[in-house]
């Protein structure tokens, strides 16, 4: 028996409407189910390190295991939204971090994979190491924390939607997400 205290026993199945058990979006149909498990958040995670800016046409592609529908599809793009806050955090703190340290030029701002503000982005995308980063991870950081940085110096970050601006030159630099994202067996070899 399943159930909550507020919302009693699920145990009456059979009374239960007809929309709710048997054609529900929550289950396994034909090899794929519809909700999205930590597993596959972890899989997007690592997505994000090639690409910032996928449509959903795109990223439901690379999960073939899940039966999409407009819930889970919205919860997968929400995902890549919160993704691109964070690294956008991260690069306004380390931008104002430069200046505050004395840096006049953005030339002067160099990333390597040992620099802090990679190893903070890979620590919160890939956790436990699953994957190498993309070389040109390395460029994509470097140019968004110039850009943020060269903002901030120049006073734009006083304007209401300074950082659009940013957002059009970093789309661009979106790679393709590499093939072996889309194996099924991909997401066992995160566990």
């Amino acid at each position: 028996m399943v159930g909550h205290p507020m919302y009693g026993q699920c145990d009456d199945r059979d009374q239960s409407p007809a929309n709710s058990d048997e054609f529900s979006d929550c289950g396994y149909e034909g090899g794929a189910q519809s909700m999205l498990t930590p597993m596959h958040l972890r899989k997007a995670k690592l997505m994000f390190f090639f690409t910032r800016y996928p449509n959903s046409a795109l990223l439901k592609t690379f999960f073939p295991d899940i039966r999409f529908n407009k819930n889970n599809t919205a919860q997968l793009v929400k995902w890549f939204s919160n993704f691109r806050e964070f690294f956008y955090i991260q690069m306004e703190k380390f931008a104002r971090q430069a200046l505050a340290e004395g840096v006049r030029c953005r030339d002067e701002i160099t990333v390597s994979r040992d620099s802090e503000i990679f190893k903070q982005l890979n620590t919160h995308y890939n956790r436990n190491n699953h994957i190498e980063p993309p070389e040109r991870l390395v460029f994509v950081v470097q140019e968004t924390l110039r850009e943020f940085f060269s903002a901030i110096q120049l006073g734009k970050d006083a304007e209401p939607s300074w950082k659009k601006t940013i957002y059009k030159i970093i789309q661009p630099l979106d790679d393709q997400i590499p093939e072996r994202f889309k194996d099924p067996s991909f997401l066992e070899r995160l566990e």
